[in-house]
């Protein structure tokens, strides 16, 4: 009989269900597309209900075309990787959400969250992270100042504000196994501390919530879940038709280290989604990361790994944005690139799609386009057909590299040269991008076209059933000089500076 272990990955854009056999092949896999609502720039929200029952349908049909060819097939475990600091507030009662849940691109409460800069510098202390409405805290806050459901649920000692993780295992453990919404026990909840991490409300010291912060942003202690280990009984996921011990829950980023083995604190980890996220594992807490972040990857008990962490919020994002508004499909743009004349003359692009992350950390910023000698244009986007619109599409997909690149640097002088970067993600198989990255980075960059995330969170799952996989292929591009990409670089950094000092920018 063949064990295999089933690896949920909820995301920006669809929830993703893959079954990983004893040596490590991907038996089968689905994915289920989720919507995103957007109200502007800030505003960012998902359907809390819409993501469990999402999640539930792409872990039928994994399963369902994994029995097809193996009926004998059996689940050994299963892991959650879920997006960090998208928060969802519901009732402790039966564990109803009272509110769509806010995404992690979300910063609608930027404003309000800037009356707390004052205590700036002892939030990082506490927390390794920056103050920024990206995190979960402010998000709250938002909900209770401005849902009267949430602040009822709240004023009547039934409100649960929880990362998005503890809402989906919640939901997922639940005895009823139809449409998400039905009653479940969410006395009990619980939250893990990559994901607790993102809520600008763990003490990652002490590695439990901080009860300086709550006074801070006015939380009550009683409305958070519970924290558990990373690895644990999380509790039984539950179909129509089996269910599976869950074993692992942790976010989607936090997963990516464990995708190849153990946690390399020689790799730089590279993601390329929604957003890109850099992370360098540490045995250690960050003393000092600002202006990076100092994330918790794993807890077990009163033990924890680490990690230093850069931040691109618009990375697939400000993919969407540039064929967004210049109503282009994004295929052509991404084969044209691939033979783009390395002679040709490109714009420098200021992506600010879903505000800057680190290490520049500013919540709005106006994106725009710097002429090139090949005249393409600056300020707004006009329409074009591929071939006009290739420099300006090779322009943003730079830019993402760019901001890679700057995070990398400052991520090397705390924590000395790793031996290569790992590159994983949606935008990975773009050989010029991934060319342009090793060349910025000066380091080898091995890219591996496995589920980065869902092989991650397997392993952590199941560590008996997958400790003999084999690393799975990748390929190496080496660096190459190229002054052209070198100059365009130090372009985008004194743009992205120049614009820095622009007031309301």
């Amino acid at each position: 009989m063949s064990r295999c272990v089933l690896a949920l990955d909820q995301g920006s854009h669809a929830s993703r269900a893959c079954l990983f056999d004893e040596s490590g092949a991907l038996l089968a896999a689905a994915s289920v597309p989720v919507a995103t609502v957007r109200r502007g720039a800030a505003e960012v929200e998902q359907d809390a209900d819409e993501l469990v029952q999402s999640l539930r349908s792409a872990a039928r049909e994994a399963v369902s075309q994994a029995r097809a060819r193996q009926p004998a097939l059996k689940l050994r475990a299963a892991g959650l990787a879920v997006q960090r600091s998208t928060i969802v507030c519901c009732s402790r009662e039966d564990g109803r959400a009272l509110a769509p849940a806010l995404s992690w691109q979300d910063h609608r409460n930027a404003a309000w969250l800037q009356t707390l800069a004052p205590q700036a510098a002892r939030i990082r202390e506490l927390t390794g992270l920056p103050l920024s409405a990206h995190y979960g805290a402010s998000k709250l806050r938002w909900c209770l100042d401005h849902l009267p459901d949430v602040a009822q649920a709240a004023a009547a000692g039934r409100l649960l504000a929880a990362p998005l993780a503890s809402y989906l295992a919640m939901h997922l453990n639940a005895n009823n196994a139809g449409a998400a919404g039905n009653a479940c026990d969410a006395r009990s909840a619980r939250v893990d501390a990559a994901n607790a991490s993102r809520t600008l409300l763990l003490d990652s010291r002490r590695l439990d919530w901080s009860a300086e912060l709550l006074g801070l942003f006015a939380i009550d202690l009683a409305w958070l879940p519970a924290h558990a280990p990373t690895r644990g009984a999380w509790g039984m996921l539950r179909l129509p038709d089996y269910a599976v011990e869950l074993c692992a829950v942790t976010g989607d980023q936090s997963a990516v280290p464990w995708s190849e083995g153990a946690a390399d604190p020689a790799v730089v980890y590279v993601n390329l989604g929604t957003g890109a996220f850099i992370q360098r594992p540490l045995l250690e807490r960050p003393a000092a990361p600002a202006p990076l972040l100092g994330s918790v990857l794993y807890r077990d008990g009163d033990a924890a790994i680490y990690s230093l962490e850069g931040t691109v919020n618009g990375a697939g994002a400000a993919v969407s944005w540039f064929c967004a508004q210049h109503q282009c499909a994004e295929q052509p743009l991404w084969a044209a690139l691939e033979s783009l004349d390395a002679r040709t003359a490109l714009p420098v692009f200021v992506n600010g799609i879903g505000g800057l992350g680190s290490p520049w950390w500013r919540p709005t910023l106006d994106s725009h386009f710097i002429d090139s000698a090949a005249g393409a244009g600056s300020g707004g986007v006009d329409g074009g057909g591929t071939a006009e619109l290739l420099p300006r599409f090779a322009a943003v997909i730079e830019s993402i590299a760019f901001m890679i690149a700057a995070n990398a640097t400052l991520l090397v002088q705390q924590s000395g040269p790793p031996q290569c970067v790992l590159l994983a993600g949606g935008m990975s198989r773009s050989q010029w991008l991934c060319q342009k990255l090793a060349s910025l980075l000066g380091l080898p960059v091995q890219v591996t076209a496995a589920e980065a995330s869902a092989r991650g969170v397997a392993r952590l799952a199941a560590p008996e059933l997958t400790a003999q996989w084999q690393r799975a292929p990748t390929q190496t591009w080496e660096p190459q000089a190229d002054p052209a990409l070198q100059a365009r670089y130090q372009r985008f950094l004194e743009a992205v500076a120049a614009a820095l000092r622009v007031p309301g920018s």
